[in-house]
């Protein structure tokens, strides 16, 4: 080959050589054009708090199941990641008396874009970002005969933060991680007060049922606190997840809260950018 190669003119030897340090270029650059990739899926258990003035003036207290899917890619030529969350969950609650049932539930994609900051030889990532949050659901009281069910249908763009933290426990990788949002913009759906579902769907009456929303009529919060610890090949997720969702329209005051404990699996992989 080097025979081949000083046999070349000159001229030849230098184009041989920029395509050479061409493609060495590029292959490093592939190397180096990584993704990380976390993917997460828990399942949660907790209390439930329910308030829908709509169907009921009284407050219901019961028990919550929620699956949730988390998929984050941090590109590692990128100060900026992507996350996706998927969520769903049910809701069984009582009134005080013991006399009335509600169930809820809502299925909740958020997507949202961050902006990253490494510290401490990056085993402290703190990020800050926006999110979109689309929320579709149900609350079901089994003590209403005309209006039995109110819609629960709403979209928001909020801030949103993350801090997590990589260390070692009983010579295993272990990450915290800490996240939170606030809605600051959105629309939501919602009947007036006094006004039947039929009206709106049925005799086309609108009356102010697509309300836009401000942090003010949605005071609401979102945060969930996990460890991530690594057994073998699989790595086993537990936390808390606080939900609080509520809103005040149409001088309707709803809200959600929920504590629920979390645990779930996580998944973590790297793949060249193509």
């Amino acid at each position: 080959m080097m025979w081949m190669y000083s046999k070349l003119s000159q001229p030849v030897k230098k184009v041989v050589l920029c395509l050479i340090s061409g493609l060495w270029t590029i292959g490093m650059q592939a190397q180096s054009d990584t993704m990380k990739v976390l993917n997460a899926f828990m399942v949660g258990v907790g209390t439930t708090n329910l308030l829908d003035t709509y169907l009921s003036p009284e407050k219901y207290r019961g028990t919550e199941l929620r699956l949730m899917w988390q998929s984050v890619c941090e590109p590692n030529y990128s100060k900026w990641s992507r996350e996706i969350t998927i969520q769903g969950d049910v809701a069984f609650a009582g009134n005080r008396a013991g006399n009335g049932t509600e169930m809820a539930g809502m299925c909740n994609f958020c997507y949202a874009w961050h902006y990253n900051w490494h510290f401490a030889n990056h085993k402290l990532n703190l990020k800050l970002g926006g999110m979109a949050d689309t929320n579709v659901g149900f609350i079901y009281n089994n003590r209403n005969g005309n209006n039995p069910a109110q819609a629960r249908v709403y979209i928001n763009l909020q801030p949103s933060a993350v801090a997590s933290y990589q260390f070692i426990l009983h010579g295993r990788p272990t990450f915290v991680r800490y996240e939170v949002a606030v809605p600051l913009v959105g629309l939501m759906f919602s009947p007036a007060y006094g006004q039947a579902y039929y009206e709106i769907f049925s005799e086309g009456n609108y009356d102010h049922n697509i309300v836009p929303t401000t942090t003010v009529s949605t005071p609401s919060l979102r945060q969930m606190l996990t460890l991530d610890y690594k057994l073998g090949r699989t790595t086993i997720r537990a936390g808390y997840l606080g939900d609080f969702q509520q809103s005040y329209v149409n001088n309707l005051k709803t809200h959600i809260y929920t504590h629920a404990l979390i645990v779930g699996f996580v998944k973590r992989f790297s793949f060249a950018k193509k």
